[in-house]
């Protein structure tokens, strides 16, 4: 049977983390995410441009280690937020040379709810937390967000799209 690797499309606040683990669960598979891998490398969370510089290693890292697992037919959870479609496809051809069935989660949410949740999690944060501001949530949705289209989800095997 072939592996799964599951692609996790969502800003801050989505649910990503949320659905991975249930997905984790459900399956045994490996779930990965940067945020929780630079939490733990970073001495300070708060600091922006030290998470900017170390996430491409990061991301890297765990596709490495999840490019491993596909390949002994392992199940794969990314839940690195795939906001650039290049990105997005990029995972679904390599997953797919791997011989991975490739499934696209998209997290839909309206960007009011986004704030209501991040605003939530910033009042109960846990000490080695990323803290989220409206002016970030604005930024990344404005113009680094590239929402998936109908030409993009044909790449994958099968694709999801979770509206709250």
């Amino acid at each position: 049977m072939r592996p799964t690797l599951h692609l996790l499309c969502g800003m801050a606040g989505a649910g990503k983390t949320t659905l991975a683990k249930q997905i984790e669960a459900q399956t045994g598979a490996l779930r990965l995410s940067p945020d929780e891998w630079l939490l733990e490398l970073m001495a300070d969370p708060a600091d922006r441009a030290e998470m900017d510089r170390m996430r491409p290693s990061v991301e890297a890292l765990q596709w490495q280690v999840a490019g491993g697992f596909l390949e002994r037919g392992l199940d794969v959870v990314l839940e690195n937020g795939f906001w650039h479609r290049d990105e997005r496809l990029d995972r679904c051809r390599t997953g797919q040379r791997l011989g991975a069935c490739v499934v696209l989660h998209f997290l839909d949410v309206p960007r009011d709810l986004l704030l209501k949740r991040i605003q939530a999690r910033n009042r109960t944060l846990e000490a080695r937390a990323l803290f989220i501001t409206e002016q970030e949530l604005d930024r990344w949705l404005g113009s680094w967000f590239q929402r998936p289209d109908e030409g993009e989800l044909a790449a994958y095997d099968r694709y999801v799209l979770h509206i709250p």
